[in-house]
C-alpha cells in the first residue's frame, strides 16, 4: 500500500482554534455493567476546528470514552462539557439537537432503507430541511447521490460508512464522533474514508475518531491520545505520537514501526 503522507492528505485539515474548547472531558470514570468501571478517570479536550485520534491497545477503553461523550454509557464520575456547558449523562437524542454527531462501528445503517431514507432519519429533527442537507451532503459524498434510491443494505462496505457519516452530519453538527469508521475495510476505501474525514474537518466540522488504524488516523490528526487501561497513556500532536519511540513500542507495534521507516 502507498504512504499516505505522499498520497492521501497532506496531514490535518488546517489549524484549529485552540482558543475555544467544544468538548471538555474530565476525569471519566465509566463503565457498561455496575462496579465495573472501563475508564479509570480518562481526560480530553477537542478544539474548535480539530480532528481528535484516540488510538491504543484493545480494551483500553477508546470506544467507551467516545460512547460516555455521545451519552450511551453511564459516566460515574467526571464531568464532561459541549461549549461550556455541562452534557454528562444526557441522552443521545438531546446531544445530537445540540450539535454532537455519533457513527457507531457496527450497524451503523439501516440496510432495508435505501439510502435516501437513511439521510431522512438523520434529519428527523428538522425533515422540512432535507433537500437542502441533502444537497450539500451529495457533494461531499458524490457516490450517495447516485445511490440515492438503492438499498443501503446492498451497498458496499465503505459506501455503507459513508450513508452513516452524512446521515450523522444531516444535522449540521459542530462535533463528529466516529467509532473505528475504517473497521473491516479495504485499504483502497480506509483510504477513501480518511479522505471525506479530512473532508469534513475542512468544512467546519471537529472531529474525535477512535481507530484500530493509528498510522493513518494519527496521519490526519491534529493531537492525538493513547488511552491504556482506562487512563491516558501519552498525549501530543497526531504525527509526534506516531513517531514517538515509547509510543510504537508500547502501543503502536509494527504497525507504528513501518510509519516510523
Amino acid at each position: 500500500m502507498a504512504d499516505r503522507a505522499t498520497t492521501g492528505p497532506a496531514g490535518p485539515a488546517g489549524p484549529a482554534d485552540t482558543t475555544r474548547v467544544v468538548v471538555d472531558a474530565r476525569e471519566v470514570v465509566a463503565g457498561y455493567v455496575p462496579g465495573v468501571n472501563i475508564l479509570q478517570g480518562a481526560n480530553l479536550v477537542l478544539h474548535d476546528r480539530e480532528i481528535i485520534g484516540i488510538v491504543g491497545p484493545n480494551g483500553a477503553g477508546k470506544s467507551t470514552l467516545l460512547k460516555s461523550i455521545f451519552g450511551l454509557v453511564p459516566v460515574r464520575s467526571g464531568t464532561i462539557t459541549h461549549l461550556d456547558d455541562p452534557i454528562t449523562n444526557l441522552p443521545a437524542h438531546t446531544l445530537v439537537a445540540r450539535g454532537l454527531g455519533f457513527v457507531p462501528q457496527t450497524e451503523n445503517v439501516f440496510p432495508s432503507l435505501s439510502v435516501e431514507e437513511n439521510l431522512r432519519m438523520g434529519l428527523f429533527l428538522r425533515p422540512a430541511q432535507f433537500g437542502e442537507r441533502f444537497t450539500a451532503l451529495v457533494e461531499l459524498f458524490p457516490r450517495l447521490g447516485e445511490r440515492r434510491r438503492q438499498r443501503a443494505g446492498s451497498l458496499s462496505g465503505g459506501e455503507r460508512q459513508m450513508v452513516a457519516m452524512a446521515r450523522a452530519l444531516m444535522m449540521e453538527p459542530s462535533v463528529l464522533l466516529l467509532d473505528e469508521p475504517s473497521a473491516g475495510l479495504s485499504p483502497l476505501m480506509q483510504d477513501e474514508v480518511f479522505d471525506r474525514v479530512v473532508q469534513v474537518n475542512r468544512a467546519g466540522v471537529s472531529v474525535i475518531m477512535v481507530e484500530q488504524n493509528a498510522r493513518a488516523c494519527l496521519e490526519i490528526a491534529h493531537r492525538g491520545y493513547v488511552l491504556d487501561q482506562g487512563r491516558n497513556a501519552y498525549t501530543g500532536a497526531g504525527r509526534e505520537l506516531l513517531h514517538d519511540p515509547k509510543v510504537i513500542e508500547l502501543y503502536l507495534g509494527t504497525l507504528g514501526r513501518a510509519a516510523d521507516r
